[in-house]
């Protein structure tokens, strides 16, 4: 659904769909990679035919759910949902169903739950998802120029899913981009192109930040300014006598 049609069906008056506020969310529209499908799910039969966990996630989730008392099964539904995502690489249909089914769980339930959390894939990716942050901070650290360099590198390659994301939880690291479930921090289109190449030799790069930032974590760039000195022990402050 396009805004303005989102907007017309909220039975906005016309001056607002005409006016300049149509203008500026068009061009959000067009600049950010906006998913139409973001709340809807749309799957033909043909697509899956079935779905079970196997014999390996079958333990894993009669694992999961012995964490849980019998009346809060329902508590499961995300861990089951992304062990679901894992053996399928998506969530179909007949995945969330049988999740459903098998905590005995209103379908319409665990529906609301998959279509909520992006991180539940409802259309199929490749092998490699690749989900650049283009929030602010990111934004700010060259982001665009990051995804730009992503989809280049990564054109023509249906082992390659590419999308945006909101905010990755790394500002401090930005800019960042995931792929599946390694972070890959303080990138350059350099970093960019190194990190798909070896990912196209069937070699994994290694996560974290890149090794031109210098840093081990998130640690300041410039090293420590303060928190430099040993702790103190337990009373510090607290009592003159220790």
């Amino acid at each position: 659904m396009s805004i303005t049609n989102m907007l017309t069906r909220l039975s906005l008056p016309s001056s607002f769909l005409s006016g300049p506020i149509k203008g500026s969310l068009g061009a959000l529209a067009s600049k950010r990679m906006l998913s139409d499908a973001l709340f809807v799910h749309r799957e033909k039969d043909s697509d899956v035919s079935s779905f079970t966990f196997d014999a390996a996630n079958k333990n894993r989730a009669d694992a999961i759910l012995k964490n849980y008392p019998k009346e809060f099964r329902s508590a499961a539904v995300i861990p089951l949902l992304d062990l679901a995502q894992r053996q399928q690489g998506w969530l179909p249909l007949k995945a969330m169903n049988y999740v459903a089914d098998y905590i005995g769980m209103p379908r319409m339930r665990v529906y609301e739950v998959a279509t909520f959390y992006t991180m539940f894939n409802r259309t199929p990716v490749g092998k490699y998802h690749v989900q650049v942050c283009t929030t602010t901070p990111c934004m700010l650290r060259g982001s665009d120029e990051i995804l730009q360099a992503v989809k280049e590198a990564c054109k023509g390659d249906t082992n390659f899913t590419v999308g945006e994301v909101e905010c990755a939880g790394a500002c401090v690291n930005a800019p960042v981009l995931s792929v599946n479930d390694d972070y890959y921090e303080d990138l350059t289109k350099d970093d960019v192109y190194h990190i798909i190449s070896e990912l196209k030799a069937g070699r994994k790069p290694k996560p974290g930040p890149s090794e031109a930032s210098g840093r081990f974590s998130c640690e300041p760039a410039g090293g420590l300014t303060c928190l430099d000195t040993e702790p103190t022990g337990p009373g510090f402050k607290v009592r003159n006598d220790l």
